[in-house]
């Protein structure tokens, strides 16, 4: 419906301009649902965006573009200017009645569409190192890449999910001695990072050494297949190897776990076993843009337009984690994709101009890489905060707060807010089994609601009717022509949340339907689905149908059930 109200505006638009004597094109104006119901079904602010360029009220121009819009060729009911120069627009409301038969003809398939056209679409998210199980943090940008990715694919893009992870460098080291240090203590030949040291037994832990059971663990696991004989392996070497391996098993079982998979592994040693680092030092140089300051290798950056410059080889000659980041960035867009989506989180915001800028220093074109940053996730259960540290792995997993509300529930609650804001993660909200107070459960059962009344009609002879037996007139009452108003709208927000990234839109609107159907069927004095009017009881029925097919085309984009019964 708003593609086609788009369409008849800048039609008339354009013929208003010409009236003029303008020729240049429209103006970028938007058609958006109001926030009051009494406000129309759709609003468009062209009238203004055009006030200062023809020298004109802009209520004048409204008016004058209600009248050449007419009734848009049998789509429009009426129009009326609002405010300071906005136009109102009420839909005929036989269009939105047809817009209910478009949902029943395409089913499971009434989100779907092809602006992707099939383009090569790589998103990149997790990519948590492995040097410990996941936080509830890479929780969040687990689903939230994963549902961008669904959504993306529902409108026509052929997506890859990538994991890249750093598996060289400091951190991987720091990881290695820490498993060695246990390992040392567990033979008895190291002191405990938190005693004093006893006499011969040095402090072997590093300073900044990795916490935690899990790192007890792996050295136990060590010890009892190697007893003694690696007591002389550095850190860098078996412990390291025998680490990553571990961690990144179980970070498998627990994106598994979250119905989170992946397409590609990459590691950052690739990188360099590929000399992709080596040609891009070498191709860098040719820019005329490193040099060398006191030992260390320097990007001027500023010279791109960015507030300082960058070192990428330290003066000792580890390379900084910029330098294989702009290798591995150059590395995706050798492969072939249109688009690129980096989601990470906000302690990522420093690094990602600095990647854009050396991507477009190589000749590419820094437009196609995206990023998206998410603020970090606090747990609270009985409006107190729970207290987490990650230093000293005192923080709880991603799978223990699995463990607790399930899968279906974390989706939900991870999903629900703007990625750039704050999330507040209710544990006890999110326990709680009433479906009347946890949202997650007050969609699902919404959509298992349409199931029940399916039983119903069975179990009284009466069979699910097709989208041709649905008689859309029948259903006439205000509520009913809200809810199909409402779901009209899903395919215009799945692509709106694909298009600008922002799956919390869906999982919103779908609250909202939920909202509007779950009174709906509680009131089943004045919406008896299964009445004595043949014609009722079907376009009824073809309304169910329709808030089954839109909740569970929905539910599948986030990556939820769409139960049956509850």
């Amino acid at each position: 419906m708003r593609e086609r109200l788009l369409q008849a505006i800048d039609a008339a638009l354009r013929e208003l301009l010409r009236d003029a004597g303008d020729s240049a094109a429209p103006p970028a104006f938007v058609v958006e649902a109001p926030r009051q119901n009494d406000h129309g079904d759709f609003a468009c602010n062209a009238a203004l965006l055009l006030a200062r360029r023809l020298g004109r009220p802009a209520r004048d121009i409204a008016a004058t573009l209600i009248a050449k819009l007419g009734d848009a060729g049998g789509l429009l009911a009426r129009a009326e200017v609002a405010g300071p120069g906005f136009v109102n627009l009420w839909l005929e409301i036989s269009r939105w009645r047809s817009a209910l038969h478009e949902i029943l003809l395409a089913g499971p398939d009434c989100g779907r569409s092809e602006t992707g056209a099939g383009r090569a679409f790589q998103v990149e998210f997790v990519s948590a190192n492995p040097t410990g199980p996941l936080s509830v943090g890479h929780g969040r940008q687990a689903i939230l890449g994963d549902c961008i990715a669904r959504l993306l694919e529902a409108t026509g893009w052929r997506v890859l999910r990538e994991y890249y992870f750093n598996d060289a460098g400091r951190q991987m080291r720091v990881l290695g001695e820490s498993v060695r240090a246990r390992y040392l203590e567990q033979l008895g030949r190291a002191t405990p990072p938190d005693q004093k040291a006893r006499e011969g037994l040095p402090v072997v832990f590093p300073s900044d050494g990795y916490q935690g059971d899990y790192i007890l663990d792996i050295a136990a696991s060590i010890r009892e297949r190697e007893g003694e004989g690696w007591a002389r392996e550095p850190g860098d070497g078996g412990f390291r190897q025998e680490a990553t391996a571990r961690i990144f098993d179980g970070i498998r079982r627990t994106l598994d776990a979250l119905g989170v998979h992946f397409d590609v592994y990459s590691s950052e040693s690739s990188l360099y076993d590929e000399r992709c680092v080596e040609t891009l030092l070498a191709d860098l140089r040719a820019t005329g843009l490193l040099e060398e300051r006191d030992g260390a290798l320097w990007l001027r950056s500023s010279e791109l337009g960015l507030p300082r410059d960058r070192v990428l080889v330290k003066s000792d000659g580890e390379h900084t984690y910029l330098l294989p980041d702009i290798a591995y960035h150059r590395e995706k867009f050798r492969r072939g994709f249109e688009r690129v989506l980096d989601v990470q989180g906000a302690d990522h915001k420093d690094q990602a101009p600095f990647v854009k800028a050396a991507v477009g220093l190589l000749g590419l074109d820094p437009t196609r890489l995206e990023f998206l940053f998410h603020e970090f996730v606090t747990l609270s259960t009985g409006g107190r905060k729970v207290k987490q540290s990650t230093r000293r792995a005192t923080f709880i997993t991603a799978d223990e707060l699995l463990a607790e509300v399930g899968v279906d529930v974390f989706r939900y609650f991870m999903i629900e807010r703007r990625a750039q804001s704050h999330l507040d993660f209710d544990l006890e909200l999110a326990k709680e089994r009433d479906w009347t107070r946890n949202p997650a459960y007050y969609v699902q059962y919404a959509h298992a609601r349409t199931h029940g009344i399916e039983r119903q009609a069975r179990a009284r002879g009466v069979m699910m009717p097709t989208p041709e037996q649905v008689e859309t007139e029948a259903l006439a009452l205000a509520e009913e022509l809200e809810l199909i108003r409402k779901l009209s709208v899903f395919r215009e927000v799945v692509a709106r949340a694909a298009e600008t990234r922002e799956p919390h839109h869906l999982a919103y609107y779908l609250r909202e339907v939920a909202g509007l159907w779950n009174p709906y069927v509680q009131d089943s004095a004045r919406h008896r689905v299964l009445g004595v009017d043949p014609a009722l009881t079907r376009a009824r029925l073809g309304l169910t149908l329709a808030v089954r097919f839109v909740l569970a085309a929905g539910l599948d984009l986030l990556g939820m059930s769409a139960p049956e019964q509850m």
